[in-house]
């Protein structure tokens, strides 16, 4: 095979399933959702004295719209989270695509990422950065889930609250979750724009 001809072939290969890309635009969503609203009911009863998120931003314009608008968005967020790990399991892409994690990789792409020599040709491997923030952020955001049932239904799931350390504590668990949500949402969107072939990619699959 030449060399065009093996560079049409991987420019049209299949990337990522109809699968992923359904079920990371329905997450998008839902994050943005739960984020916005997430910042209204934090407003009602501030964690920390010196952030206040301007209403412009918050989604729900009260405290009673936030929940409606956050109960709905955490619904989808879960069940859309149940089919893409179970079919990121049954199909073996996170077994081909996010293992192993070794740290000397990690700290290699790392570095050629901050002096911007990370090379972004073959959209269908994940360098070690990647995989290390992609396993990093589906644990997150179990982690925002079960924090989120244990403030919202303390007494139910006391036993979850429980192992938050309480209610106050599972709070706090929760805002810094939805921080590193937020962090990781800002640097994805900030790679997609540097290279836009990922967000085609993601889009159209190939």
């Amino acid at each position: 095979m030449s060399a065009i001809t093996a560079t049409t072939a991987s420019a049209g290969a299949l990337i990522h399933p109809g699968w992923v890309r359904v079920c990371h635009w329905i997450n998008a969503l839902a994050m943005l959702v739960m984020i916005g609203s997430g910042w209204q009911i934090y407003d009602a009863s501030p964690l920390f004295g010196f952030l206040h998120f301007p209403r412009s931003i918050a989604l729900g314009n009260w405290l009673a719209g936030a929940l409606l608008w956050h109960f709905a968005a955490m619904w989808l967020l879960v069940l859309n989270g149940i089919v893409y790990v179970t079919l990121g399991i049954v199909s073996g892409r996170f077994r081909r695509k996010l293992v192993p994690i070794r740290p000397r990789e990690i700290v290699a792409d790392l570095k050629a990422a901050l002096t911007f020599k990370l090379a972004h040709d073959d959209l269908s491997h994940y360098n070690a950065v990647q995989k290390l923030l992609y396993v990093g952020i589906v644990v997150t955001g179990v982690i925002v889930v079960l924090s989120g049932l244990s403030i919202w239904k303390p007494v139910q799931f006391q036993e979850l609250t429980a192992l938050f350390g309480g209610y106050d504590i599972a709070r706090y668990v929760h805002f810094f979750a939805m921080t590193a949500i937020v962090g990781f949402l800002v640097v994805h969107v900030a790679l997609a724009l540097i290279v836009p072939k990922s967000l085609r990619a993601m889009i159209v699959g190939r």
